[in-house]
């Protein structure tokens, strides 16, 4: 399954109605959130619905609210799958909407038929023929959408049934990947990552909207930075899914070095490249595995003996000779060396 998105364009009472209707779900939502947390004061009988009879419950309620039924089942079905989660233990308990945690998406659960656009325009059930920037969209069925809006106007995402490729090289080659901060990554042959440090660079030009209380310059720089990280995340991916054929990643705590450095973790989005390697690779018949980075700091990558930098004070120290071997490292790359060497097999002396 891949995700597309269209830029709409929609006249100002299509604009109108889309936002009524995402006034009026955020009811529908909190309806379905309330009916099932009255159900779930005991574990064992949460599950007094079937999904099928409680996205039914609001069945007669189309005609009254002007949105169509499937859009209601949609959204009472994001309720029920959001306490579904919690009580996986995959979440935490799901919260209310309304003005300070605004609903921004209008599912669209039925397939939808390329038959639907044409002349660059796409017929949603309830709102028309809304026009969009015209692309390319990939072949295969389109299972489902959503109408999202964000700060720079709504966006219909298309989930279809299909497979993103592209070319790869003929090779056996292995790669080890250590990511921080300075850099975005490193890898075991030498080459470094850049991090391009979107946030940091855009942190002038948002302070002056948000103390001039410009909310909507404010989210839509926001918005701009989180497109630039997921296109630069995007390319890194490729280039390194197409040039190796086994990749082990750094399997670092993200959110503990969140609460210690803040917003540098976050403004890296070590996570989402991560996760980008990982389906690129499946996609594409590669060996992704994530390796646990507990001493690959301080072992030495030629003798693999504990000499390196540790702790918080080692942070500062960014090449290091080993004192058992002789031999000099920098850090990142010796890092990087570890984690390709305990992902084919090596046994790190601190794990015997």
């Amino acid at each position: 399954m891949i995700t597309r998105e269209l830029k709409l364009r929609p006249s100002k009472k299509q604009e109108a109605t889309l936002n009524a209707w995402l006034w009026q779900l955020t009811g529908v939502y909190n309806f379905g959130v309330k009916a099932l947390e009255r159900k779930t004061l005991n574990q064992k009988t949460w599950k007094t619905y079937s999904k099928f009879e409680f996205v039914n419950l609001c069945s007669n309620h189309s005609k009254a609210l002007g949105i169509p039924s499937h859009t209601i089942q949609g959204m009472l079905g994001r309720s029920y799958n959001s306490w579904e989660r919690c009580w996986n233990g995959l979440a935490k308990p799901p919260k209310l909407k309304g003005v300070k945690n605004k609903l921004r998406s209008i599912p669209f659960p039925d397939p939808i038929p390329k038959s639907r656009f044409l002349h660059g325009k796409v017929n949603l059930p309830g709102i028309g023929r809304v026009r969009y920037h015209k692309q390319v969209l990939p072949e295969g069925k389109i299972k489902n959408g959503r109408v999202i809006k964000r700060a720079s106007g709504f966006y219909l995402q298309l989930v279809i049934d299909a497979k993103h490729t592209f070319k790869v090289q003929e090779t056996n080659a292995s790669v080890g990947i250590d990511t921080g901060f300075k850099h975005l990554a490193v890898l075991s042959d030498g080459k470094p990552i850049e991090n391009p440090r979107n946030y940091l660079k855009a942190q002038k030009r948002l302070g002056q909207a948000q103390r001039g209380r410009r909310k909507k310059l404010a989210a839509r720089l926001h918005e701009r930075i989180a497109n630039r990280r997921r296109d630069y995340n995007h390319k890194v991916s490729k280039e390194i899914v197409q040039n190796y054929a086994k990749i082990y990643i750094t399997k670092d705590n993200l959110r503990g070095q969140a609460k210690r450095f803040g917003k540098s973790v976050g403004d890296a989005g070590i996570s989402q490249l991560r996760n980008f390697i990982a389906y690129k690779s499946d996609n594409h018949s590669r060996t992704c595995v994530l390796v646990d980075s507990t001493n690959t700091t301080k072992t030495c990558s030629t003798c693999g003996a504990l000499t390196g930098p540790a702790g918080l004070r080692g942070l500062s120290v960014r090449s290091w000779g080993c004192s058992a071997c002789g031999a000099v490292h920098d850090r990142d790359t010796n890092s990087a060396r570890v984690i390709l060497k305990v992902g084919a097999g090596w046994v790190l002396k601190g794990e015997q």
